[in-house]
């Protein structure tokens, strides 16, 4: 695939840079989970106090591919340079130390001739952590929240939107339960993590998510999160109560209003 060409010829003008200690991936490529539409998530681990002599050069390494039809240099969790060749291929290439790694997700290693990557194998994973979990149970309530009220105010497009904000957050929450261990890659993979009833009954909740039929897309989210809400309880223990109370809550008000009380 053309994400193996553009890798060989990028690796290769990076392993030439004086400041690269190690060249590894991310994301689904790191997991070889890839297909012909996967971006290329590129990390280069570079020696400390070198940086920023590389960030200038990282340009010149990413075009050693194709002709670039668009980039960006941002900041997110690394210097990065987000790059669209004219082949629509669209690679991240990440500047990182020894001090700035993030520790988590799965990677390969491309090189690394000093075996530095070595002492990170243990640390991969995508497990949400029981805080991470708990703020996705808050989150999916907070939305659901503030759905009601641009609901209530008539607001169609924006209560959608927040329906949809809510989805992101209760993808998690199903992805640890039914997949713990991949539950930080989110809505982007529930096609291949859920199992195949909450991935209809997600697909049918999106479905609905529009100004029009928003109100039956939150009843069904609130019976989704109602048939969860026991075990969503027994995970968040003692810690988590009051925000268990805020999701009942949340969950009673949505499917009251549907059956028309108050």
């Amino acid at each position: 695939m053309r994400q193996e060409i553009a890798l060989e010829k990028v690796a290769a003008s990076l392993k030439a840079d004086p400041s690269v200690r190690s060249i590894f991936l991310k994301g689904s490529m790191g997991r070889d989970e890839h297909d012909e539409y996967s971006d290329i998530d590129l990390y280069c681990l570079v020696e400390e106090g070198k940086e920023k002599e590389f960030l200038h050069r990282r340009l010149d390494h990413i075009k050693a591919y194709k002709k670039l039809i668009f980039y960006d240099d941002i900041f997110i969790i690394a210097p990065q340079i987000i790059a669209i060749y004219e082949d629509w291929l669209h690679i991240d290439l990440f500047t990182v130390t020894e001090k700035t790694i993030q520790e988590k997700d799965f990677f390969k290693v491309l090189y690394d001739p000093e075996n530095l990557m070595k002492k990170y194998e243990a640390a991969q994973h995508l497990t949400i952590s029981k805080e991470g979990f708990k703020d996705s149970v808050l989150d999916a309530a907070w939305f659901l929240f503030q759905y009601k009220k641009a609901a209530e105010r008539g607001n169609h497009t924006w209560a959608s939107e927040m329906l949809r904000h809510t989805m992101r957050n209760l993808t998690t929450i199903l992805l640890s339960r039914y997949a713990r261990n991949r539950a930080l890659l989110g809505l982007k993979t529930i096609h291949r993590d859920l199992p195949q009833e909450q991935q209809n009954e997600i697909v049918e909740i999106y479905e609905m998510m529009t100004p029009t039929h928003h109100k039956m897309a939150a009843s069904y989210i609130a019976n989704l999160l109602n048939n969860e809400l026991q075990w969503i309880q027994k995970e968040l223990d003692d810690e988590g109560l009051q925000t268990c109370s805020f999701m009942k809550l949340m969950v009673e008000t949505i499917l009251k209003k549907e059956d028309g009380t108050n």
